[in-house]
């Protein structure tokens, strides 16, 4: 009997002497749904160890990604809600190097795979059927999100999703239940409502594309002579010189975003992007003297492709049918268009109120110093030297709430003052006769 004291003792002892074990979290699987008109996108993130475990293949890539490609086939079962099974394809699978919180540096699989329900079904509400990795390591779990659904007006440029489920083992069945994706209604307005927001905020987050404006409008209220700046070109004559610099401007990129929308034509984008920052140091040089006097809405037509070509790598992105790119083409070109109309209706009196003020030359030349040292900054960032002055700069249209206020504020500043010149002027006559007739 002492005997089997002993025996319990021992254990409990040991149990309560000894120290907790450090947990370990393991790192989770990822999948990530982008929602198209006839078939849905999974991108998908596993833990090599994991994987390897559960499928028995190592993750020696490129060798065995044949096998790779079969298993992962074998263990996605997408169907439809009526339960029509969808066809799986699975595409490029490469091995890289990820981090999730607490989990510390491991090897990760990533794949894409497109899930296609048969002809008519409805990807907006289907079933999941996935245990990848979850029927073997049971304490494995993976989060289901989306990232892009046009016709639900979500479409973002970044990785930011919306989770819609988890898939883990069910402890009572010891299985890996199906996760029900309902995505709910969705429309060509929804979609198009989602374009007109995405095309004003880019625009309004874009620095450079607003810049490249601004730079161009700063010098547009006054006279070129002898080379040189001189003073202001009287109001009707500024109002019609910046409305042609912005139309000129809006022809360039919407007739570039059409015909890359039309042609579906790959444009390298580091190229497009070093053109669009030199030609914000062109502006920036227009500004303190004049280059190409009386021809800058014609300059504005010429850059403005190459504005458009950046914007159409936004469209590019979203992988649409060809009505759903026409409704975003439109969209995303009117929201465009609406926010820079909103822009230079609040630069337009202070650009006015400017051109009348002793300190016109120095905060104009100063504006085109500041915008010059961005454009050299973004010329380096974006030929591969990392520089704090392009982070700065690309900081500001990260703000633009306060960008839209400080702009409100010179709006209001400006129309007052503009007031009071006129008011002055009116006045002046009245008092000349009054000092004829003393």
């Amino acid at each position: 009997m002492r005997r089997i004291a002993v025996l319990l003792a021992v254990p409990l002892l040991v149990f309560l002497g000894a120290k907790p074990a450090a947990a370990h979290p393991m790192p989770h699987s990822v999948v990530v749904l982008d929602v198209h008109e006839t078939s849905v996108t999974a991108s998908l993130e596993l833990p090599a160890g994991d994987l390897a475990t559960a499928s028995g293949i190592a993750t020696d890539l490129p060798a065995r990604t044949g096998e790779l490609r079969a298993y992962l086939a074998a263990h996605l079962k997408p169907a439809g809600a009526d339960g029509s099974a969808w066809s799986v394809t699975v595409g490029d699978i490469d091995l890289t190097e990820a981090e999730q919180t607490s989990t510390g540096p491991y090897q990760e699989v990533t794949a894409e795979i497109e899930l296609t329900p048969p002809a008519g079904g409805d990807v907006r509400h289907f079933t999941l059927g996935y245990d990848i990795i979850a029927h073997k390591v049971v304490t494995h779990t993976t989060l289901v999100s989306i990232r892009q659904d046009w016709a639900a007006g979500r479409v973002t440029e970044g990785d930011e999703t919306e989770q819609v489920g988890v898939i883990a083992i069910d402890n009572r069945t010891m299985t890996v239940p199906q996760l029900t994706v309902d995505l709910g209604a969705g429309s060509s307005w929804q979609g198009f409502l989602a374009m007109l927001r995405l095309g004003g905020l880019h625009i309004l987050e874009g620095t450079d594309h607003l810049l490249f404006l601004l730079i161009l409008l700063l010098p547009a209220p006054l006279t070129a002579q002898r080379g040189r700046w001189a003073g202001p070109a009287g109001a009707r004559r500024a109002v019609r010189r910046i409305g042609w610099i912005t139309l000129a401007f809006t022809v360039g990129h919407s007739a570039a975003l059409v015909l890359s929308a039309a042609t579906r034509v790959t444009i390298p984008e580091r190229p497009v992007e070093v053109f669009i920052a030199v030609s914000i140091l062109i502006g920036a040089a227009h500004a303190v003297r004049p280059l190409f006097p009386g021809r800058e809405a014609l300059v504005a037509g010429l850059f403005g492709l190459g504005h458009g070509m950046a914007f159409s790598f936004t469209l590019a992105d979203l992988r649409l049918s060809t009505g759903q790119s026409a409704l975003s083409l439109l969209g995303f070109n009117l929201g465009i268009e609406l926010v820079q109309l909103l822009l230079v209706a609040l630069t337009l009196p202070a650009l006015l109120a400017l051109s009348r003020l002793p300190v016109q030359p120095w905060l104009r030349v100063g504006g085109a110093a500041l915008t010059a040292a961005a454009a050299v900054g973004w010329v380096l960032d974006r030929l591969g030297v990392a520089n704090p002055v392009a982070e700065t700069a690309d900081a500001v249209g990260a703000n633009h709430p306060a960008m839209l206020a400080v702009l409100a504020a010179l709006a209001v500043a400006g129309a007052c003052r503009l007031l009071i010149n006129r008011e002055r002027g009116a006045a002046s006559p009245v008092s000349a006769r009054s000092r004829g007739r003393a």
